[in-house]
């Protein structure tokens, strides 16, 4: 009797390190990458100076010619006198023009 419970007992312990390795492996291939992400956005939009290239999160492409702290609105001319009003939350770096840098530099 005593040896069914033991094994019953390593069983379960096995189920459990192999539940933890798998909440260890969901972490570091999707949470914690997202997190650095959101991080680099946050820093990102932080940082936002006019003449910037941004794409807003409707998938807008254009360049920051105001700012407005106050209100956390960022004026984006979107073509030659075409200028939105987005939320600064929805601002995200223009990555078409630095993969166009990189494509430049080699």
């Amino acid at each position: 009797m005593t040896a069914l419970f033991l094994a019953d007992q390593s069983g379960n312990m096995s189920f459990l390190i192999m539940m933890l390795l798998f909440v260890a492996i969901m972490y570091f291939l999707i949470i914690r990458p997202q997190q650095k992400k959101q991080k680099e956005i946050r820093n990102f939009q932080n940082a936002l100076a006019e003449g910037a290239k941004v794409v807003t999160g409707g998938g807008i492409y254009g360049t920051v010619r105001k700012i407005d702290l106050a209100a956390n609105v960022v004026e984006v001319e979107i073509a030659r006198g075409v200028i939105v009003r987005v939320d600064r939350g929805y601002v995200f770096a223009d990555t078409s023009s630095a993969q166009q840098s990189a494509q430049v530099s080699k």
